[in-house]
């Protein structure tokens, strides 16, 4: 039978977005499904596309990654930003991201609504509180969906190509029990309320294999005791300067390098008892990292100050001393934690190993007063996705393509292990690979449908 269209792509954020606007400036037919009322997802709230700027640097943060996947993200970079400016959406000038990465500052509401404006202005379509069902398939690969329309109408899309890009599963409590690890399923989720897991259902359901297990998540941590209210707080409420704090588990002790980035911290911190730790900084600290920004150009929010506000448990100790009236109801040995402080300054200030390592800031927290936070882990997307090759395609236990299907941004697997080097590069550039691999067999087609 011949198919009705040349791309389906099942996800209307970032990378579903990307692949459906460059295939339908390409000439191809395209329909977009999106499960929520407006398109944009979790992009809506990125504003930076930034990586890795070299293999080198990006195996150094990633080693555990796919080889080929990672390598991908460094190598078509440039092109990912050069099509956003293309796109009529202009990319800043390059920056600094984090210690090791280089990016740029973009409207990313603007770029999504942009990317559904071209795929309609081309004559493609764009369907919204439209849910999947399943796949269809036939001699072995998959040709399109089942889709329940917003009025609960059931229809059949053919397609040359099904993309999925749904944007994770990190809504779901099963799957992040499952494929992220024991305890995950009572993360607080920083991100839009519809990746729940869908597009992963879809494809292991047809055989599709996923990324590593056990290979963490994207992430941050955040003030303990306080709901996000809306999804500005995903951003205003994550506590980046952990990179340059202490932070102490239940038992008085540090588990982790923190400099290495407050993502990798929220990781560790997700697998130590309760998933809850105590986040110590000095005067240094907070004036230098807590009330700044923490990339050039994002907006200045002191984060004590607001997680105090919201009713987040905090504390300011004017000497070390005062860390022992830390309240017996947190759970935490006040004077532990007040020796342990007072441990790594000793050994800081003397520049002697520390451990865990200090590797980008081993400066001692010796300035008072001190600023207390308590901190639990927050996801953002699992990294256990949808496997893939470096076409995009979809791939099986043994490594064979599932003919007909690809999978872009947050629903890939295997190019991030307990590292990450950014979400929105990875979502425009296999949003274009996915396009590219459609482009190869594609033809302009008048879209039916199948009621």
């Amino acid at each position: 039978m011949e198919p009705d269209l040349d791309l389906l792509v099942i996800g209307g954020g970032m990378g579903g977005l990307t692949a459906a606007a460059n295939a339908a400036r390409n000439g191809l037919s395209v329909i977009v499904i999106e499960i929520g009322a407006d398109v944009g997802g979790s992009g809506r709230y990125a504003g930076y596309i930034w990586t890795a700027p070299t293999r080198e640097v990006m195996e150094e943060q990633n080693p555990g990654g796919d080889r080929e996947l990672r390598e991908l993200i460094v190598d078509n970079f440039a092109e990912a930003v050069a099509w956003i400016d293309s796109s009529g959406v202009r990319t800043g000038q390059a920056q600094r991201i984090l210690p090791f990465g280089v990016g740029h500052r973009f409207d990313t509401n603007r770029y999504v609504d942009t990317c559904r404006k071209i795929v309609e202005e081309a004559g493609g379509e764009v369907w919204l509180r439209a849910t999947p069902s399943d796949l269809l398939e036939a001699d072995g690969a998959v040709v399109g969906a089942r889709v329940t329309t917003s009025d609960g109408r059931s229809s059949e899309l053919r397609a040359r190509y099904t993309l999925i890009a749904t944007g994770g599963f990190q809504g779901s409590t099963h799957l992040r029990e499952e494929l992220v690890g024991p305890g995950a399923g009572n993360l607080p989720v920083r991100s839009n309320p519809h990746s729940c897991g869908g597009g992963m259902d879809l494809a292991r359901a047809v055989g599709a294999a996923t990324g590593f297990e056990r290979a963490g998540f994207y992430g941050h941590l955040v003030p303990s005791g306080i709901p996000f209210a809306d999804p500005s707080d995903f951003v205003d409420l994550s506590l980046y300067f952990s990179e340059h704090a202490l932070l102490f588990n239940l038992d008085g002790e540090r588990f982790s390098d923190e400099t290495l980035g407050d993502h990798l911290t929220t990781i560790a911190l997700s697998e130590q008892p309760e998933a809850r730790g105590l986040l110590v900084a000095d005067s240094r600290v907070h004036r230098t990292w807590s009330a700044t920004p923490y990339v050039e150009g994002a907006e200045v929010i002191d984060k004590f100050a607001l997680a105090t506000r919201r009713g987040g448990r905090t504390g300011v100790a004017g000497t070390l001393a005062e860390l022992d009236l830390l309240p017996e109801e947190w759970g935490y040995d006040g004077p532990k934690i007040r020796q342990a402080v007072d441990h790594f300054n000793a050994r800081a200030g003397a520049s002697q190993v520390l451990t865990p390592g200090r590797r980008l800031d081993a400066a001692p927290l010796d300035e008072p007063p001190f600023y207390v936070i308590e901190a639990i882990p927050a996801i953002t997307f699992p990294f256990c996705g949808i496997k893939v090759d470096s076409r995009a395609r979809v791939v099986d236990a043994t490594g064979a393509v599932i003919p007909g299907l690809l999978a872009a941004g947050s629903d890939t697997g295997g190019l991030w292990n307990r590292a990450y080097a950014g979400g929105v590069a990875s979502a425009v550039v296999f949003g274009l690979i996915a396009s590219a691999t459609a482009r190869t067999h594609g033809v302009r087609s008048a879209p039916t449908t199948h009621s």
